[in-house]
């Protein structure tokens, strides 16, 4: 049986959640159409650390994230997680209550309460009795902007960003050592997407988990991540690692400020020369 999850107000951010991902490749379909998702990729992720993954469509981020959550294999290379084998060419990942993901399109179950929802994977698990997760899961609301009174709620009842929130909740409470986000706020107005930053912001400020963040909006990478990691077009490498060495707590004066300013311009540029590398392969590849 796992070991039953730390109490929230308990959680040891300090050692658990370093990744190490060596020399990952990628090829789908080797025999066939032999299509190059990701080679020598590489990266070193401290434990505790906030990093945005951005890049131009296709080059590989949410493979690197399918590969960390578990969902799919690599061809080549290592991935480390806390300097134990997660991943290998001879040994398969598997999905674990260590790495939860949270997923663009959203994953609550419409016919449970928040708290329902928010406790499902501890009593599922059966890591405490219903009682218990109730309990953890009230005070895990309560803490993070008295969520508590929306407990027994059901998510067509709230708003898409409530509702992303309740799924970072859900993915917190197990205790993970690892929250990987794949363009969680992607489908949100500005207005929504600018209110979720700020809570993520706090809960990471609160909890600070390792953060593992796929985005297409460098503005929101760099708000919100200790590094942007800039890929290339496929095959996907990485092309830059962007220290973002910016003040926290953040809020949006941060966007202003003439530093954020020219990271910004400097994520902007490398974005840039891989997206125009991958259309003028594109042009050749449909000539």
């Amino acid at each position: 049986m796992p070991a039953p999850p730390v109490p929230v107000e308990q959680m040891d951010t300090t050692r658990l959640g370093y990744l190490s991902v060596r020399n990952v490749e990628k090829v789908y379909d080797p025999g066939g159409v032999n299509v190059h998702a990701l080679e020598k990729c590489s990266l070193e992720i401290p434990a505790g650390d906030f990093i945005a993954v951005v890049g131009p469509s296709g080059c590989g981020k949410s493979t690197l994230l399918n590969i960390l959550a578990g969902f799919d294999t690599l061809t080549r290379g290592e991935v480390f997680l806390d300097n134990e084998l997660l991943a290998a060419t001879d040994k398969s990942p598997t999905p674990g209550s260590d790495r939860v993901v949270v997923f663009q399109n959203g994953a609550l179950f419409p016919w449970k309460t928040v708290l329902q929802n928010v406790v499902y994977g501890l009593v599922v698990q059966n890591r405490m009795s219903e009682s218990e997760a109730n309990e953890r899961g009230m005070d895990l609301l309560a803490r993070t902007g008295n969520l508590d009174r929306i407990a027994q709620a059901f998510p067509n009842q709230l708003s898409s960003g409530m509702q992303r929130r309740v799924e970072i909740l859900r993915a917190l409470i197990n205790n993970p050592r690892i929250l990987l986000l794949d363009e969680p706020f992607r489908a949100m107005d500005t207005v929504s997407k600018t209110t979720m930053h700020q809570h993520l912001l706090d809960i990471y400020d609160q909890y600070h988990k390792t953060v593992f963040f796929i985005t297409h909006d460098l503005e929101e990478a760099i708000f919100l991540a200790d590094t942007v990691v800039v890929m290339t077009t496929r095959p996907g490498t990485i092309k830059l690692r962007l220290e973002v060495d910016l003040p926290r707590p953040r809020n949006r004066d941060t966007i202003t400020s003439q530093h954020f300013l020219e990271l910004k311009q400097q994520a902007v540029t490398a974005v840039h020369e891989e997206a125009k590398k991958a259309f003028e392969r594109g042009e050749r590849e449909l000539a």
